[in-house]
């Protein structure tokens, strides 16, 4: 059966073009259940024997819930306690249209068969499809077609079942669709009433999401917040010029401050500070928000204070007294930003959050406050009836508003993910914060794994270059299972060097579009913890079939260069290949070969050749401009027993860790050259942005505190600077200026060519630079595998490849994963590093001052490459004089001043205070100042430090 609408529109030239939309009906659409008698369902979805127990409804049935139950109640929905659910074809097309998470994690729900969801496409069943009415809302329409269809539904079960038991319930909570719902002779409950008749399962009742009247209920009546402006005065008042859209980027040293990154183009201003409970309005990280931006005489500096919101009361006040402590000193500085206030929400940027319950002071207490783990999130407050069980536990909670008349958002638990401090559980909450995707493969994804045994067959010969004759080996670090390059150097008859470049070719086992794709292309990357490890793609591929080990035969992307003993590149050759490795060195074992003039074996010859070569690249990017910058990187000596770490220490580089760098960089360079020669619209590139020159101000300041000038107009300019700033006697003097010029750079990222115009790598100062080399733990490199394949007619090619605005919503996810896989490993150290001092008692160390703030200084401990942060302010007791100069920047703590890059010493330990937020505390012991310096403990008993010869 056919629906049809004809309709006219106006075009831009002034013309009427005649459209015609078409709406098939059909009456061949089943019900999806296997007691139904009238339906010829192959495969039904729907059980009687495996319905929901209800105390409010005991009889077998089947529940429908409308959108907003949907959208609000998922954690609810997701439940194992919750089977046989109808989700009508209108309610799924609504929840994708309004929210893209949701809208996965219902299709997940549907996917999984213990469930039996079954999806009932109502709008295209004759007997449930509705027209809007003249004069009707979109939504009232929605609404109206949910009830038509759960009518349909109670009249067809019970023909099918010749007026059987098995029922029908809708579940809403919209006051007038259940009135009307009723009035239809529909059997309907508000959902909280519905899951609190559930049999066996009290708990799932924490997991109700609140709605508006709840909300209203537990709150005051004081006005914390000013109202919200609606969407319609927002876009109005944005295009106007009147407000400024922004991304909410919430400090995570200050909870009182925050800044707006404007995202739209065309705008003066790139981002707007805002200070105080009330100018933040409510705004949590990561929302979309309208900001109104104030005049230029309300303009102020960035506090240097560092403020955590200690206070555990669950209580409404408007204005705590760091608010007027924040605001004494947020204009002492001469750097001034534009300041605003937040007037409404575009987009909450919500998820489900991971932390711990605040003790309640209250026994029997149902409302709890939950502090999240991320310290840039605020307090939330929930009810629950097992507040007694999840003391001491990590547990997940999901925001379901914030009132203009609470302190706090309220929201609902969602689920408990184990004992605070439990290595698995850690490491659960830091994968879940950072968002990275580590549920197992799905068998949809293992299906398109190569069969084993697996082996390269005469087919892939003759389509690749055979090098297995070649003197090929891979340098990497210790432990290393997943190797992905491969380099080979001899001398050729003409006297020039021939350099191979070999990467796994990964491509060739993951092709476009299929479930393995798709989960790689989501993932982005592999995510390295400490001790663990987060494929990106299964290990049947990332540890063996693409891993280039040693003695055994793979399949290769390889760049050759012909060279000339300059390291001038005379000829590139970019080929699929075979490949057989002749050893998997370390960077200690390659090192120990080039370095012990015995051996002069083909390997150790190669080894040499490319080490050479290598000198002469760096000697070559340097004299260009590029950076050479530095960040303190730490290596854990983990226990094989207890798994826990017994070591820990900076990581130490080599001549051949450079080596294996600069042979990467030339790859990556030419393989950038070459898709973009090819693909000048398409190309996936990494780009580094140039910083702003007030990134600078810190780097600069620093310098001139030790009367060095430092040159920031251009990267060479930056470079010469860093190589000459040195000081007498104080050697480790430049590793900190370079550590320190690291923080002020842009991050890298990828991008399409066709979107962008500068392509240029300010830390590399190169022209033109992509990712090759590293196809097994990042998915551009799989990309530009693809790219470079079709340019040297090695494969085919696919729409998506050649769409660059599909490569640029790629590139954004690329992004994204890369940028949470970095503060993943971070967490990752930073908690390995809670677990090694914690048996330590504490720990006396030489560090050197990083950053100087107002009440703080932020401390560098080189030997473990931590760092930690002393305060100068004490809650429980008399705080010392503090004089903070922003010029410096210096802080004078009674008679002494701290400055940047000064050396003292401290005591380390862990202070296991706050459970959830457990941290390093650093106490000053040299410079001696009173009331602030701790007596120097003795050193701790021989017998009780680890033996590392395990």
């Amino acid at each position: 059966m056919l629906k049809s609408k004809t309709f006219v529109k106006k075009t831009r030239s002034g013309g009427v073009l005649k459209i015609v939309r078409e709406h098939y009906l059909r009456d061949d659409i089943w019900c999806g259940s296997e007691v139904c008698k009238e339906c010829k369902d192959e495969a039904p979805v729907l059980q009687e024997e495996t319905c929901i127990e209800s105390n409010l409804c005991p009889y077998p049935h089947y529940v429908i819930p409308d959108t907003n139950v949907v959208l609000h109640q998922i954690d609810i929905l997701e439940d194992p306690l919750i089977r046989n659910v109808i989700i009508l074809q209108t309610v799924l097309q609504e929840v994708r249209h309004r929210s893209a998470p949701v809208y996965k994690r219902i299709k997940d729900a549907i996917h999984e068969k213990e469930k039996h969801f079954y999806t009932f496409t109502n709008e295209h069943h004759r007997e449930t499809f509705i027209e809007r009415e003249q004069g009707e809302s979109a939504n009232d329409r929605n609404d109206r077609a949910i009830r038509v269809a759960a009518k349909w539904y109670t009249d067809h079960l019970a023909k099918a079942t010749d007026g059987g038991t098995l029922k029908v319930v809708l579940l809403t909570n919209d006051r007038a669709n259940k009135e009307k719902a009723e009035q239809f002779g529909l059997t309907v409950y508000r959902c909280e009433e519905y899951i609190k008749s559930l049999v066996g399962n009290p708990e799932l009742v924490d997991r109700l999401a609140m709605t508006s009247d709840d909300q209203n209920e537990i709150t005051g009546s004081k006005l914390l917040f000013p109202e919200h402006l609606p969407l319609s005065r927002i876009q109005t008042g944005i295009k106007n010029g009147v407000f400024i859209q922004g991304t909410f980027h919430a400090n995570r040293d200050n909870y009182l401050e925050g800044t707006v990154f404007v995202n739209r183009e065309g705008e003066d201003i790139n981002e707007i500070l805002l200070q105080g409970l009330q100018n933040l309005n409510r705004a949590v990280n990561q929302d979309v928000v309208a900001v109104e931006l104030f005049p230029k005489d309300r303009w102020v500096a960035p506090s240097s204070v560092v403020l955590q919101d200690d206070n555990l009361n669950d209580e409404d006040t408007e204005e705590d007294e760091n608010d007027s402590k924040l605001k004494s000193v947020a204009s002492e500085s001469s750097v001034l930003k534009p300041t605003g206030r937040v007037v409404g929400i575009i987009k909450r940027n919500w998820r489900p959050f991971c932390g711990m319950l605040a003790q309640s002071q209250i026994k029997e207490a149902t409302r709890h406050l939950f502090t999240p783990a991320d310290r840039r999130i605020p307090r939330i407050r929930i009810e629950t009836r097992q507040a007694a069980t999840l003391i001491g536990q990590r547990i997940m909670v999901a925001i379901d508003g914030w009132p203009k008349n609470s302190r706090y958002p309220n929201g609902h638990f969602v689920k408990n993910l184990g004992t605070a401090g439990d290595k698995e559980t850690e490491t659960e909450v830091l994968l879940l914060e950072h968002d990275v995707p580590h549920q197992p493969f799905s068998q949809a994804v293992l299906s398109f794994l190569p069969k084993m045994p697996w082996g390269i067959t005469e087919e892939d010969l003759k389509v690749r270059a055979d090098l297995r004759h070649l003197c090929v080996c891979s340098v990497d670090p210790p432990g290393c299972t997943d190797i992905d390059d491969a380099l080979h150097c001899r001398e050729l008859e003409n006297g020039n060097l021939e350099v191979g470049v070999h990467i796994a070719d990964v491509s060739h086992f993951i092709r476009p579009g299929n479930a393995l794709d798709q989960e790689a292309a989501n993932r982005g990357t592999t995510v390295y913890l400490c001790g663990k490890r987060i494929d990106m793609v299964p290990e049947l591929l990332s540890s063996n079939l693409c891993s280039l080990r040693s003695n055994v035969e793979r399949l290769a992307f390889s760049c050759i260069w012909e060279m000339n003993h300059k390291a001038e590149i005379i000829k590139t050759h970019f080929t699929k290949s075979v490949i057989n490795s002749k050893a998997s060195l370390t960077y200690a074992e390659a090192q120990m070969r080039i370095d012990d003039t015995t051996i002069n074996d083909d390997i150790t010859k190669s080894l040499r050749g490319l080490n050479k070569l290598a000198k002469i690249l760096k000697a070559q990017r340097i004299d260009k401009g590029a950076l050479t910058l530095s960040s303190p990187e730490v290596r854990f000596h983990i226990d094989s027993e207890t798994h826990d770490p017994i070591d820990l220490q900076t990581k130490e580089l080599m001549e051949t860790n450079s080596m294996v760098e600069e042979f990467m960089l030339l790859a990556n360079i030419s393989v950038a050259q070459k898709i973009y020669d090819e693909f000048s619209e398409c190309a996936l590139l990494r780009k580094h942005p140039a910083p702003p020159p007030s990134n600078y101000d810190i780097l600069i300041k620093a310098a001139k505190s030790r009367d060095l000038e430092i040159h920031t107009d251009s990267a060479k300019a930056l470079a010469d600077s860093l190589n000459n700033a040195t000081i007498e006697n104080f050697a480790y003097f430049n590793t900190l200026l370079r550590i320190l010029a690291t923080r002020c750079m842009m991050q890298a990222v990828y991008f399409c060519s066709g979107m962008d115009s500068d392509f240029h790598h300010y830390g590399l100062a190169s022209p033109i630079y992509t990712h090759f080399t590293s196809p097994i733990r990042r998915y551009a490199d799989i990309i530009v595998h693809r790219l470079l394949a079709v340019a040297i007619n090695a494969d085919s090619t696919y729409p998506d490849l050649m769409d660059k605005h599909k490569q640029s919503a790629l590139c954004n996810n690329i992004n994204y994963r890369h940028k949470m896989a970095q503060y993943a490993q971070r967490a990752s150290v930073a908690f390995h590093t809670q677990l090694f001092f914690k048996n330590k008692g504490i720990i006396n160390e030489e560090g050197f001052i990083l950053f100087v703030r107002k009440n703080a200084i932020i401390i560098l401990i080189p030997k473990f490459g931590l760092e930690g942060t002393v305060f100068f302010e004490n809650k429980d007791k008399p705080s010392p004089r503090l004089s903070f100069d922003t010029e410096g920047p210096t802080l004078k703590v009674e008679e002494h001043t701290f400055r940047i890059f000064d050396r003292v010493k401290v005591t380390i330990s862990l202070d296991a205070s706050n459970l959830q937020h457990q941290r390093i505390r650093m106490a000053l012991t040299e410079p001696v100042i009173p009331g602030v310096s701790v007596p120097i403990p003795e050193s701790e008993p021989e017998a009780k430090k680890p033996k590392l010869d395990r």
